[in-house]
């Protein structure tokens, strides 16, 4: 038989309640994530997973670090700062290759954005043609891929004979005023960075695609992984439950971002980006394509490029011999696709890239 609490009980309980509530928040493991670059739609799919509740429904207590040009990811998941960390894989191996015990857990982008734009007249329409050019390229490793195109196409990068590498800044003003003959861009942000451009006399817009002859270094068989989810060994080997966990949320955000781009601009948008609406836009969109579809399910990574990149960071001296093993597992990854696999699409195969407007400046 059921007692029917007194007004002073039913105070008891809720006093209780209100207690015992904080108490479970605070058990919730917390989890940092140090990005790559600063908060951005290139992140995005962290951001709709917060937002979307999904790593609070995961038991986790999830904080995103936004990067920056001072900012090593490897380096602060290494010290213990982050317990996982976003980067390329030339960073990530050449860390792991001077002691940082870090482990690849899985593989966001399925192929690269990284690509050579030269002008539409200029009649540079493949890596071949760069031959006795100025090409732009930034540094910091992230040229290994086109001088492996380059050597690839018989064209040695460092031969100034052959051809002029220019060392380009994070921008695309050096192409814009024709001071080079190709230069470096990623698909969801120096691409667009040309087609925002406005003129000095406020003339938009000033170029579009048709202006552009756009080099796919994934086509040339060169391109290295990108945008990877690495951990820290230490926690990893301690925590691998949670790290599970986290990577299915993760994987929901993205699938989210898939089907709800404009959602999750506004949630970067919302999380402190100094980037216009526009190109936020145009990234979610571009983002998505390097993503979809994910042919083993998202966050698994393609054993074939991994062979691939390997291989060309170590003819180009990035790492000095292949990574030890343990450097990357899959069966993390693959534990979180199968746990959400039966309530959403892991693959995207039907998924269809939307048509995205240029603004002016991005804005």
């Amino acid at each position: 038989m059921l007692r029917k609490l007194t007004p002073v009980l039913l105070l008891v309980v809720v006093v209780l309640a209100l207690a015992v509530a904080p108490v479970a928040a605070q058990d919730a493991p917390t989890v940092r994530v140090q990005l790559k670059w600063v908060t951005q739609a290139q992140f995005a799919g962290f951001y709709a997973a917060l937002n979307e509740g999904y790593y609070e429904e995961a038991g986790l207590n999830v904080e995103i670090l936004p990067g920056g040009p001072d900012i090593g990811p490897q380096q602060v998941v290494a010290s213990g700062g982050a317990e996982f960390g976003i980067d390329w894989i030339g960073s990530f191996l050449a860390a792991r290759e001077g002691g940082a015990n870090v482990v690849h857990v899985a593989q966001i982008y399925q192929r690269s954005g990284m690509r050579e734009v030269t002008w539409a007249d200029s009649g540079l329409t493949t890596v071949a043609d760069l031959q006795g050019k100025v090409v732009g390229v930034w540094g910091f490793g992230n040229e290994i891929p086109l001088k492996a195109a380059l050597v690839k196409n018989g064209i040695d990068p460092d031969n100034a004979d052959d051809v002029t590498i220019f060392n380009q800044p994070f921008d695309m003003n050096a192409f814009l005023n024709r001071e080079v003959d190709a230069a470096a861009a990623m698909t969801y942000n120096e691409l667009a960075q040309v087609l925002e451009y406005v003129g000095e006399d406020g003339t938009f817009p000033v170029y579009t695609l048709e202006d552009l002859n756009v080099i796919d270094l994934n086509a040339e068989g060169t391109a290295l992984l990108e945008d990877l989810i690495f951990a820290n060994g230490d926690w990893l080997a301690e925590n691998e439950e949670a790290a599970t966990a986290f990577l299915a949320a993760s994987f929901k955000g993205w699938i989210f971002c898939r089907d709800n781009s404009q959602t999750c601009v506004d949630y970067v948008l919302e999380s402190g980006s100094t980037l216009g609406a526009g190109h936020q836009a145009w990234m979610m969109n571009e983002v998505n394509k390097l993503i979809w579809p994910s042919p083993a399910g998202i966050g698994i990574v393609d054993e074939a490029l991994w062979a691939q990149s390997v291989e060309i960071l170590t003819n180009y001296g990035i790492i000095k011999e292949a990574p030890t093993e343990g450097a990357y597992r899959v069966d993390l990854a693959q534990a979180a696709v199968d746990s959400i696999s039966a309530d959403v699409d892991v693959v995207g195969e039907d998924w269809e890239a939307i048509e995205v407007a240029i603004t002016a400046n991005g804005e």
